[in-house]
């Protein structure tokens, strides 16, 4: 065979087996046998062997190509990828629906209900249809790189179907969507027998297999496990490349139409999904859902209800934690009875000790739970918990064991009542009371809490530190060589070598990676100190609101609860975090020449323009899109992608689209580029 007629072939096969996968992992009805598929991808392969020159990246035979990587790279979302607001309470979920009836103004509101997936959610990116990328939630802003690792999961394509599929939409330039890996259960548990065979330990649930697979450094580990995923959401797209409007009649405008178009494009999708209306359709839903989850091939935990018009989605905005559209409605957690063996003390990293019932093992959901959380020494006391009890124990939104009762047993002699040590387990002095909970007020200094601190303070969010995690933190604290955080940026090559999984190389990266983390961003060294209350999303509100550390460390609690999202718990805890005297001598230590931040300017408040939400559509001659977007934006506006009644102007540009005629049919303000330039120099901005 010539080379021309060998490409000829070889384009052939390749579309062969992209429909056949198609058919397979995403409509679940193979029209071929197994035998079949196998001879074709043979041929397949023989063909790329001998034609080398004719060999490319989305080949199905290229799915495990990649080479193995010394650690994942830090990569930014083409969107923000933000967490669900979850209860299980009936209650809360009619909160929701009334909260959107009530801000959206509307009498009928349509939803969509998913199943909600219990697994590892990740971003998948395409370009001109190929797949470009694909990283993990990460902290919802940044993720982990991991695109080898996916392109050997076989039910994500490796080419988006060009002809959009019975949707019929075309595949835009710029494609970024949600999925969620799963592993199903009935392969699980294959994998779990075959450990136990080889005398090793179990995975714990479906979920942790796939979260872990994900994030191996040589993607051959990742293929070896069996994963699957689903795709719910676009997070975003660009159809021509230049934030154009979509192809007539191609407008994704709802839920319905987003799980159209990615089934279209040969994303597999559930096909539980199904539309909405009241209260009591989600209720039957999730009620069929229960009955059916000890029935389904893969692990969910609730279900998900999402706004369907995605016009209205943007009028209603997000928190920094969630979506103000979608709401989790989750299944009641698993129970179980077991015996508490022991009642243990644990100081955590922020220096609350809390009770932790150790118990006779006992499955739970899928997991063996052996531990669980009594909370305070209040709750014990409420639940009058005891050494040797029979108790029931539950997993909190399936993820945390927690006692919820005392199984009474007449007849029995129970163990004496259960008291919080004097002193800290872990460092000796003396608790004190907040509240309901006992802390140890040595916060940077006591070991247990420094150990805690030292992971926290390197950890991916904070200062990334690689190879610093619980082990190592653990042997640098026992071995006397961090007794404050400050010692992290003074040890020296030579101290690590003789420590136990330590060698020459290791020791120099160690320090060479503090050394390397020791110029951190504001927001993350905040993150990074484990003050009380403080997430990331705090820390980076902080840092924009104040600019500096030093304004930061000296603002009083009335300029605390300025920053968005601080009230006056949040701002007490910041205010004498700092003013506490051992806490004031680390961070002096730390940048007195250990660490340099890497600071900006305080934010403006406000804006002559706070308040007011902008739509561009088409080009503009003096600006581009995101020079104009971010004009209006340091001025204190928002910018959406969709016109809505809560859209305050459209500025139209060369070859506007359908948002214009949205723009007049609702009345919003349209302004030309000659207008939106006047707009802004009425505001006395220079353009």
């Amino acid at each position: 065979m010539d080379r021309e007629h060998a490409a000829k072939r070889i384009a052939e096969l390749r579309e062969q087996i992209r429909h056949h996968d198609y058919l397979y992992y995403v409509k679940d009805a193979p029209v071929v046998s197994d035998a079949k598929y196998d001879r074709l991808f043979k041929e397949l392969e023989k063909l790329e062997e001998r034609f080398p020159e004719l060999l490319s990246p989305d080949s199905p035979t290229q799915r495990v190509g990649g080479e193995p990587v010394e650690a994942l790279p830090r990569v930014e979302h083409a969107a923000p990828m933000l967490s669900l607001d979850s209860d299980q309470d009936e209650a809360a979920l009619r909160r929701f629906d009334e909260r959107l009836r009530k801000a959206l103004g509307a009498g009928a509101v349509s939803y969509v209900l998913e199943p909600k997936l219990d697994g590892a959610s990740v971003e998948f990116v395409y370009r001109r249809g190929l797949l470009a990328r694909a990283a993990t939630r990460g902290d919802g802003r940044v993720g982990e790189g991991i695109t080898e690792n996916v392109r050997t999961i076989a039910a994500v394509p490796l080419r988006l179907r060009a002809d959009g599929g019975e949707d019929g939409r075309p595949v835009p330039e710029f494609l970024a969507v949600r999925g969620e890996v799963i592993m199903r259960i009935e392969d699980f548990e294959r994998l779990n027998e075959r450990l136990l065979e080889e005398g090793r330990e179990p995975f714990a649930n479906p979920r942790n297999v796939a979260a872990g697979a994900l994030r191996q450094l040589d993607p051959r580990e990742t293929a070896a496990k069996p994963l699957d995923v689903f795709f719910y959401d676009v997070l975003a797209l660009d159809w021509d490349g230049a934030g154009g409007d979509p192809p007539t009649g191609a407008a994704i405008e709802s839920q319905q139409d987003v799980l159209a178009a990615l089934a279209g494009w040969g994303l597999k999708t559930s096909p539980l999904a199904r539309p909405a209306e009241r209260v009591a359709e989600i209720l039957a839903f999730h009620a069929d859902l229960l009955a059916e989850r000890d029935d389904l091939p893969y692990e969910i935990d609730g279900v998900v209800i999402k706004l369907d018009d995605l016009a209205a989605r943007e009028s209603l905005g997000a928190t920094s934690r969630h979506p103000r559209w979608a709401f989790a409605f989750k299944f009641p957690p698993r129970k179980q009875v077991t015996r508490l063996l022991r009642i243990v003390p644990s100081v955590g990293r922020t220096g609350v000790v809390t009770p932790v019932a150790m118990l006779r093992p006992v499955e739970l959901g899928g997991v063996t739970v052996s531990r669980a959380t009594l909370h305070n020494r209040e709750e014990v006391a409420r639940k009058d918990v005891r050494e040797g009890d029979t108790v029931r124990v539950q997993r909190a939104g399936d993820v945390i064991p927690q006692v919820i009762e005392v199984i009474a047993e007449p007849g029995r002699e129970r163990g004496p009542q259960w008291k919080m040590p004097e002193k800290c387990p872990s460092c000796g002095t003396r608790l004190i009371e907040r509240g309901p909970f006992t802390v140890c007020p040595n916060s940077f200094e006591c070991p247990a809490q420094l150990v805690g601190r030292v992971v926290h303070f390197a950890s991916r969010e904070a200062l990334d530190i690689e190879g610093l995690g619980d082990k190592t933190a653990k042997l640098l604290v026992d071995q006397g060589l961090v007794e404050r955080l400050p010692d992290l940026f003074d040890l020296r090559p030579e101290q690590l070598t003789p420590l136990e999984g330590f060698a020459e190389k290791s020791a120099g990266d160690l320090v060479a990676g503090i050394a390397k983390a020791s110029t951190v961003e504001l927001a993350r060294f905040l993150y990074g100190l484990g003050i009380p209350e403080v997430g990331l999303a705090t820390a980076r509100d902080l840092a924009a609101h104040f600019g500096t550390f030093e304004a930061i460390r000296e603002a009083g609690e009335e300029a605390l609860q300025e920053v968005k999202g601080v009230g006056p718990r949040m701002a007490e805890q910041i205010a004498a975090f700092f003013a506490e005297r051992h806490n004031a001598e680390v961070i002096d230590k730390l940048l007195a020449g250990r660490v340099k931040l890497i600071e900006g300017e305080p934010r403006p408040a406000g804006g002559p323009l706070a308040g007011k939400t902008f739509v561009f559509t088409g080009g503009l001659a003096g600006l581009s899109r995101p020079e104009a977007k971010e004009r209006v934006e340091a001025l204190g506006a928002r910018v959406t992608g969709s016109v809505s009644k809560n859209t305050d102007y459209v500025v139209a540009g060369e070859d506007p689209g359908s948002k214009l005629d949205k723009a007049r049919e609702l009345g919003v303000t349209v302004l030309d580029e000659e207008g939106f330039v006047a707009l802004l120099r009425e505001i006395r901005t220079e353009v």
